[in-house]
C-alpha cells in the first residue's frame, strides 16, 4: 500500500457529519466512537525527496479529503495557511490530474489564521490565495479555478480596520461566520474537511504560540498580541487549537533543513505520551491519529528511516 493510499484510508474512515452548522456524531479522527479526537494515536508521515514533490503530496492528500467530503455531503471546507508552502500546493491543485478531482463548485476556502493587516498587505496570509490560487499561473499554463468567489472566506480584517475595531472584534466576527457555515461535531467543535497548517521553528501552529492564551479561549477563534520572538511583529487572529481536533483531513507541511530540528522534537519519543505539553509546543496538537505530516527529506532528516509511522 502506498503512502497516498494509507492517508486516503485514514481520511475516508473518519466521522460523518452534516453541513450548515448542524451537529454530527460518530467517531472522532482517532477512529473510535467517543474517542477524544486530538489525543490518542500517531499521525501518518509522508516523506518526499524535495519540496516540490512534498507539496504535490500535500495537494493530493488535501484533494482526497475534499473529494470524499463533496461525495458524502455535497460540500467541502478547506482551511489553508499562509507563508511560502501554500503557493506550491496551489500550483499542484491547479494542474492535472488534481485539478479535475478538486470539487471546485462546492469548495469553500478559509484561512486558519492571519495577521491583523489589510488583505493586500504583503504580511497577510491571503497572499498565496490572491496571487496563485485565484488567478492561476498563466506562465505555467495553469488557468484560474472555477471557484465561486462567494465561497472564499478571508478574515474580515479590512472591515475591522476600516471601522476602527480591534483584532479581538475581528476574530469574533469571523467566528459568527464560521458558526453559520460550518458543520459541528457531537462535542461542538467546528469540522473542516481538510486543514493545512505549517509549523514554526518555536513549535507554534496557526498563530498559537508557546504559552498562548488560545488554549483557554472558549470559542473557535481568538486574537493574539504581536509576538516578539518571531517576525512579523503584528497582532494575529487565529483559530483556537480545538478547531483542529475534529477535522478528518489535518495535514501538517514542513519543508527544508531549517525545520528538521523542530520536526524531530515534535515527533520524537519525548512527546509520545498523553501528558505532552502542548502549551510549550502547540504543534503537538497536530500529533494525533488521523493527521498526516508531509515532509521533504531535509525536514525529515532527524527521523528514523524505519519509523513505523512513515507511509511513503
Amino acid at each position: 500500500m502506498t503512502g497516498g493510499d494509507e492517508a486516503r484510508r485514514a481520511i475516508r474512515g473518519s466521522s460523518g457529519r452534516t453541513s450548515g452548522g448542524t451537529s454530527a456524531g460518530g467517531a472522532g479522527p482517532g477512529g473510535g466512537a467517543g474517542e477524544p479526537a486530538g489525543r490518542p494515536g500517531e499521525p501518518a508521515i509522508i516523506v518526499r525527496p524535495d519540496a516540490v514533490s512534498a507539496a504535490a503530496a500535500v495537494a493530493e492528500t488535501l484533494t482526497d479529503a475534499l473529494e470524499a467530503a463533496a461525495a458524502r455531503r455535497g460540500r467541502a471546507d478547506l482551511a489553508s495557511t499562509g507563508g511560502s508552502t501554500p503557493a506550491a500546493v496551489y500550483r499542484a491543485l491547479l494542474a492535472e490530474p488534481l485539478r479535475g478531482r478538486v470539487p471546485w463548485a462546492v469548495l469553500h476556502v478559509w484561512v486558519g489564521d492571519d495577521r491583523f493587516v489589510p488583505r493586500g498587505d504583503p504580511n497577510g496570509n491571503m497572499g498565496p490565495i490572491d496571487r496563485v490560487l485565484l488567478p492561476g499561473v498563466p506562465e505555467m499554463g495553469l488557468a484560474p479555478p472555477p471557484l465561486d468567489p462567494e465561497h472564499l472566506h478571508p478574515w474580515p480584517t479590512d472591515a475591522a480596520l476600516a471601522a476602527g475595531r480591534s483584532a479581538a472584534a475581528c476574530a469574533a466576527a469571523f467566528e459568527e461566520t464560521l458558526r453559520a457555515e460550518l458543520a459541528v461535531d457531537a462535542t461542538g467543535r467546528p469540522v473542516f474537511d481538510a486543514v493545512l497548517v505549517g509549523i514554526g521553528p518555536d513549535g507554534h501552529v496557526l498563530s498559537v504560540f508557546p504559552g498562548s492564551a488560545a488554549f483557554e479561549a472558549p470559542g473557535w477563534t481568538t486574537w493574539a498580541p504581536a509576538p516578539l520572538h518571531v517576525e512579523p511583529h503584528l497582532e494575529r487572529v487565529t483559530l483556537t487549537p480545538r478547531a483542529l481536533d475534529a477535522t478528518p483531513g489535518l495535514v501538517v507541511a514542513a519543508f527544508g533543513a531549517a525545520k528538521a530540528a523542530i520536526v524531530a522534537d515534535l515527533l520524537g519519543p519525548a512527546h509520545a505520551g498523553p501528558d505532552r505539553d502542548e502549551r510549550t509546543l502547540p504543534a503537538l496538537r497536530a500529533r494525533r491519529a488521523g493527521a498526516t505530516w508531509v515532509l521533504d527529506a531535509a525536514a525529515a532528516a532527524g527521523l528514523a528511516a524505519d519509523d513505523p509511522r512513515r507511509v511513503g
